[in-house]
């Protein structure tokens, strides 16, 4: 075969391969959409998904099927969506990790979040609530940040892990109020909560969810939230904002993401869909009770905020050096 030729041939398929697959966007979808949680059932990012494709399903009547694909801090899942066909029949709910964390904290990811993935839309962002014990001497955040100038070496701060959103944010408010915190990661916020409440460790930048019954149950104090405004579910609890840190905020969050080359008209419908959902009175309620805010807005706010945080949250890990084998 003639060599210019065999180079037009392979030319022209790449091309077809890269062509967006078509679809009829008016009739689909005419299956369930497959929504992959790329964590385990019963978790936070799980219950978000189920309650969030109820309502997309009462309000359009699409059936979806919830696929849990846990493993590697979410890439396994994520990465089953951006390998998989763009013709929106497969979606998934990504957060923070595995879209701004994990690219900076693994020496290799199988895909590459803002290549591979189409942003549908920003579902949810969930603050953290820096935690003492309930028998701790601080009262304030000032008071807290006052102790760590004063000690050798800094407080000890526990994390549910090595480059997770707490032991991040946490390293970031570390140095925007120029006081230094040991880090101690534990496998899972349990024991880093019985640690913290024994007196072993000395704060904790936790989620809502876990800590709000330990906060009610008066085993742990809430010095401060990193969210841009109060909870909901802890109004007498001041933003690190207001304690005297302006503009510090640290949020984990939570987006719809398509596999690349989803037809624009299908993103589209899904995004439509998602925001309705977003608005609906019960799921916001939900939402604000498990300390979260439901979120919403365009694809392209989804794909500028995705860009930033990817920057952001890959400058933290890089600067507290953690990294996973």
């Amino acid at each position: 075969m003639n060599p210019d030729r065999r180079i037009l041939l392979r030319a022209a398929a790449f091309a077809l391969a890269a062509a967006p697959i078509p679809v009829r966007a008016e009739s689909w979808p005419e299956r369930p959409i497959r929504l992959v949680v790329p964590f385990p059932p019963a978790g936070g990012t799980d219950v978000l998904a189920r309650t969030l494709a109820q309502s997309m399903t009462q309000s359009r009547g699409w059936a979806f099927a919830v696929e849990n694909r846990p493993g590697a801090g979410g890439n396994i899942g994520l990465d089953a969506v951006a390998k998989a066909r763009p013709d929106g029949y497969t979606i998934g709910l990504a957060q923070t990790s595995n879209l701004a964390i994990n690219p900076a904290l693994y020496p290799a990811m199988p895909y590459r979040p803002l290549e591979d993935l189409a942003p549908v839309v920003l579902v949810a962002s969930q603050s953290l609530v820096l935690v003492v014990a309930a028998a701790s001497p601080w009262r304030t955040l000032a008071d807290l940040v006052a102790a760590a100038r004063a000690k050798t070496g800094g407080l000890a701060m526990a994390s549910p892990g090595s480059g997770t959103v707490g032991h991040l944010g946490g390293e970031m408010f570390a140095r925007r109020a120029g006081v230094k915190l040991l880090h101690v990661p534990y496998k899972g916020a349990s024991p880093a909560y019985t640690d913290l409440i024994g007196g072993q460790v000395e704060l904790y930048f936790a989620t809502p969810p876990s800590a709000l019954p330990l906060i009610r149950g008066a085993k742990l104090r809430a010095l401060a939230v990193t969210s841009a405004q109060r909870l909901h579910a802890l109004p007498d609890v001041p933003t690190v904002a207001e304690s005297g840190w302006r503009d510090f905020v640290a949020e984990e969050w939570k987006a719809l993401v398509a596999p690349a080359r989803t037809p624009a008209e299908i993103v589209e419908r899904l995004n439509a869909a998602a925001n309705e959902a977003l608005r609906r009175a019960e799921l916001r309620t939900r939402l604000d009770d498990e300390g979260s805010t439901a979120l919403g807005g365009t694809p392209q706010q989804l794909a500028e905020f995705m860009r930033a945080e990817h920057a952001r949250w890959g400058a933290a890990v890089r600067e507290s050096g953690a990294r996973v084998e």
